[in-house]
């Protein structure tokens, strides 16, 4: 708590702080998800420049296709964009793998290979294949352009 005593401005503020600053559930300057990922993605959009598309398909088979700026990770243009599927409870810290997918089998050698961090992690999930990833680890890059991702049935 000593964290959210040192930063009153951020309190009265509001704004949340990640547990890679505290270790807890506080308060920070930066909000965990920033404005400019809209203002870059929007500008993108109003430029007429292309993103890369990714795909979420859901447990039932539902394809959603959506625009997400590169350096953002597959993780956070779900969560940026309502894809239902993908929780994230941590917020992309590598903490939690509840933002587990599979990736699809075409596209297993382009995203590489889960770090020890994250096959860490996913020793907790219980539908583990040799293609999941925790989406907060994969960082979107136009090399990743149509990206096909698979959602598990629960992330719990």
């Amino acid at each position: 708590m000593a964290a959210l005593a040192a930063r009153p401005e951020a309190v009265a503020a509001g704004h949340r702080i990640s547990h890679s600053e505290t270790g807890i559930n506080g308060f920070c300057k930066k909000p965990v998800y920033p404005y400019t990922f809209w203002r870059t993605a929007n500008n993108k959009r109003a430029r007429g420049e292309e993103m890369p598309k990714i795909h979420y398909v859901a447990h039932d088979g539902t394809d959603r296709v959506v625009d997400v700026a590169e350096g953002e990770t597959v993780m956070r243009g779900a969560i940026l964009n309502s894809v239902p599927g993908i929780d994230a409870d941590c917020g992309g810290e590598c903490a939690c793998a509840t933002c587990h997918v599979y990736i699809d089998a075409a596209w297993k050698d382009k995203v590489g290979a889960p770090n020890e961090q994250e096959t860490s992690m996913l020793s907790f999930v219980d539908s583990v294949q040799d293609t999941s990833r925790l989406s907060c680890q994969i960082t979107v890059t136009g090399a990743l352009d149509g990206l096909v991702v698979h959602l598990p049935e629960s992330q719990h």
